[in-house]
């Protein structure tokens, strides 16, 4: 676990370095929030696009260029999503057809890869996990803040893409909103 790895014990609420801290009640189609590190500073903004048939939501960098668009896959059978980047389609994320103990999702990258997502997703308390072990670690418990969450990424992934993969899977973990 990653939050081990850094040294934090179980039940500490302090952010690690390399966490990005998400709002719990993210997004309603049309607002727009940002994603701050760990010490607050600004490191994405979310545009979420009213007035859409689809949700449809756009992650940009600090200084406003487009990274992913994340938009729902209408007609499926099982709840999905599309993340796009500027060459088309990067991951498609879907919810799995049977968990019988944990909520899970399954992230299909362009590439072929398959990242696995699996926890308490309502709580915000999961893993997302690829072949090489775990890629993020989502928890509540290091931001007092109620209403907040974090998202500690391992080194050598696209912060934006996991990130994008974490709206995803609040989007479709919350459905009402």
């Amino acid at each position: 676990m990653l939050r081990r790895r850094l040294g934090r014990d179980e039940g500490g609420d302090e952010a690690p370095s390399g966490a990005y801290r998400m709002r719990q009640r993210m997004v309603a189609i049309g607002d727009d929030f940002w994603i701050e590190t760990g010490d607050g500073e600004r490191a994405f903004q979310v545009d979420g696009k009213a007035l859409r048939i689809r949700k449809t939501l756009v992650l940009k960098s600090r200084e406003g260029e487009e990274l992913y668009k994340i938009q729902e896959r209408m007609l499926r059978i099982r709840d999905t999503m599309e993340i796009e980047g500027p060459e088309g389609t990067v991951a498609t994320v879907k919810k799995a057809l049977v968990s019988p103990l944990r909520e899970r999702y399954n992230v299909d990258l362009a590439g072929g890869e398959e990242w696995k997502v699996q926890g308490n997703l309502v709580d915000h308390e999961y893993e997302i996990e690829g072949p090489g072990g775990q890629i993020a670690s989502v928890s509540k418990r290091w931001f007092r803040v109620r209403d907040s969450y974090g998202v500690e990424i391992a080194p050598g992934y696209d912060d934006a893409l996991v990130l994008a993969v974490t709206i995803v899977v609040d989007q479709l973990a919350h459905p009402a909103r």
